[in-house]
This record gives C-alpha cells, structure tokens and sequence, in this order.
C-alpha cells in the first residue's frame, strides 16, 4: 500500500480522534508516499488539523443528511484506496462500499461490516485489556502493518506540531515564573466527573505564589463553575466560554499542565506533551487501562476497588474518593521541576 490514499473514519469525540492520531503517524512512518485522509466531524476538524501526519481533513457533517447518492460521490472524489472503520458507523460504511474504494477494513464487531467490508480484523473492544490507542491500530493489519509500539512509545506518535499561534490577550495571561495550570472540571457528560467540590478544594490548596489557575469549559458549565465559588480564589481565572477549540489548543500548548477527568482536553495536553493528570473510576471500559492520557508527563489517580454502587447515577463516590491532596503532590513536584530547571550538564 505504499504511495497510496488510506482513510481514517473516526466520527466521534476529541478525546476519540486524539487517541487515533497514531494510526496515521504509523501509516507515515511504515508506507512512505501514502497519503493520509481523516474522517471526522466538524468539531474535531482543529484537532485533525493540528496534526502533521494528516494530510486532508473530511467532514462528514457537510454530507451526513444528504443522501447515499451525494454521499459515494463526495466520497469518490477523495480517490481513497483504502479506508479503516475505526469508529464503525452503517452509513459510512455502505457509502465507503458503494463508492467502490478497493480495501475496505472494519471489525466483525459489527454486523454491516460482513458486507461492506472485504477485510474483517477481530477485535473486540469491550473484552480487550489493552488500551484505546493500542486497538486503533489493530486495524492497520490489513494494509501490512503487524508491528506495533509499546505504549509507553505512543508519546512520540501524535504529531500535535502545526498548532496556530496563541492568541496575545491569552499569552499574557501567563506568568513565567509561576505554574501555569489548566483546570477542566466538567466533561458535557461524555466521563465520569471528580466533583465541582474537589476542583474548589483543590484549587484552594494550590499557593498563589507558585501557581495560576485557569478553568476552562463551554458556556454553558461556566454557569455551573461559576456557582461552585472556585472564582473567588484570587490565583484562579475564568476561562469558560472563551475558546474555539483551536483556541484551547493554543492555550493548552502554552500551559503547563491540565487535570480533569478523562476528557477531550486532557488527553490533547498529555498529547502535547503537557503535565497531564487523569482523574478516573475503576469501572470498565472507562478505567485508566482503557482511556489514560499517554504522554511523556501524563499520569492519573484512581481507586483500585470494585465498584457497582454508582455505575447508573450521577454520583460516583470512587472518583470523589480520590484526595485532592494527592493531585496536589503530583503538581508540585511538577512545579518544583520547572523552578528548578536542568543546567544541561
């Protein structure tokens, strides 16, 4: 498949796309001359763009409600030669196989991939004790690819290098001589959350003096942070609302470091080789087995416990278990390392 078109279907969330990025920087690196499509949804577009194993983005909403017909011609158009059914979707895959492109490669996970798909991979993600990153790239069997990274290596994969230039209001913002923390509370839902009160608690802890903290999130859970009281606390900043997601990018490019639960932005920080830390829940598939951030300063805390009393409510006492205390120690020793700065030698 050297020198060919390969296109990567993944129509879902950021934390999603960010974690498949690797397929593309394996297809680079083991076919050189391929070029590397990325389908997706228009609000992860600025994700896709950011990185530089990516060569076209392709957004499905500009075609999702117009018709099979529009669909395989949009389609067509690409020339692909093949395309990977990371994120399996019936519509996607009838047009892929209406379209005609030669090699199509889905999971026998699902049903429409017996006949829309003329190479199946086994792959079950709901059993798999590996990572999420580590079954995207099961897929790349089908076009020759059978060695893979450990994944402590996926750190260097995600290629997050063309990313736009910070906004200066927002640059300045941030002082250099102090740690300069993202803190991303809510999660639209998407992961189980560590609690507005632990956030506030948190924060509290953290000295002015050493750091400066930022909370980011859409408009919308502003209106909830905002109750918390987190803002009274002179060292944190209201930055909810204030970003496209390129934006965010940028910003969490010039940070330091990001908590929150297993969410889109933290796994962009740890990406990008942030100080990134995980909150998350022992619960299956959402533990950090499955879904922790990967990046050279990535870590998360968890309760190692069976847990089933809160698997169906809003509440999750396993993450609220988690001390700040313990969050706390992780940042300042990260913040000990950046006053501290190696002399080289």
């Amino acid at each position: 498949m050297k020198g060919k078109t390969i296109l990567i279907s993944r129509t879902d969330s950021i934390g999603d796309v960010v974690l498949t990025l690797p397929v593309a920087a394996m297809i680079k690196q083991q076919l050189p001359g391929s070029r590397v499509l990325f389908l997706g949804k228009k609000y992860t577009r600025a994700v896709v763009a950011a990185c530089e194993h990516v060569d076209d983005f392709l957004d499905w909403d500009e075609v999702e409600k117009r018709g099979l017909m529009h669909q395989t011609e949009w389609l067509k158009a690409w020339q692909a030669d093949a395309i990977l059914h990371v994120f399996p979707r019936k519509d996607i895959a009838v047009a892929a196989m209406k379209t005609g492109i030669p090699l199509r490669a889905g999971s026998t996970g699902r049903l429409w991939h017996y006949y829309t798909c003329n190479r199946l991979i086994r792959l079950s993600r709901r059993r798999s004790v590996l990572h999420e990153a580590q079954l995207n790239l099961r897929l790349l069997k089908v076009l020759g690819i059978r060695k893979f990274p450990e994944l402590q290596e996926f750190a260097e994969l995600f290629g997050l290098s063309r990313i736009r230039e910070a906004d200066p209001r927002m640059k300045s913002l941030l002082l250099p001589d102090r740690f300069n923390l993202i803190l991303h509370p809510l999660s639209k839902g998407s992961a189980r959350e560590w609690g507005m009160d632990r956030f506030m608690e948190l924060a509290a802890m953290l000295p002015p003096e050493r750091f400066t903290i930022f909370v980011t999130g859409s408009r919308e859970e502003g209106l909830e942070i905002r109750s918390s009281g987190i803002f009274s606390l002179r060292h944190v900043y209201d930055l909810t609302g204030r970003f496209m997601l390129d934006e965010l990018i940028s910003f969490i490019g010039l940070a330091d470091g990001l908590v929150a639960a297993s969410t889109g932005p933290l796994h962009l920080a740890a990406a990008m080789g942030k100080v990134a830390i995980g909150i998350y829940p022992p619960i299956k598939p959402m533990h950090p087995g499955r879904w922790a951030p990967l990046g050279k300063q990535a870590s998360y805390l968890f309760t190692d416990k069976h847990c089933n009393d809160c698997r169906h409510s809003g509440f999750c006492h396993c993450m609220h278990d988690i001390l700040p205390e313990l969050v706390r120690e992780k940042l300042e020793q990260h913040a000990d390392r950046k006053s501290t700065p190696s002399s080289g030698l």
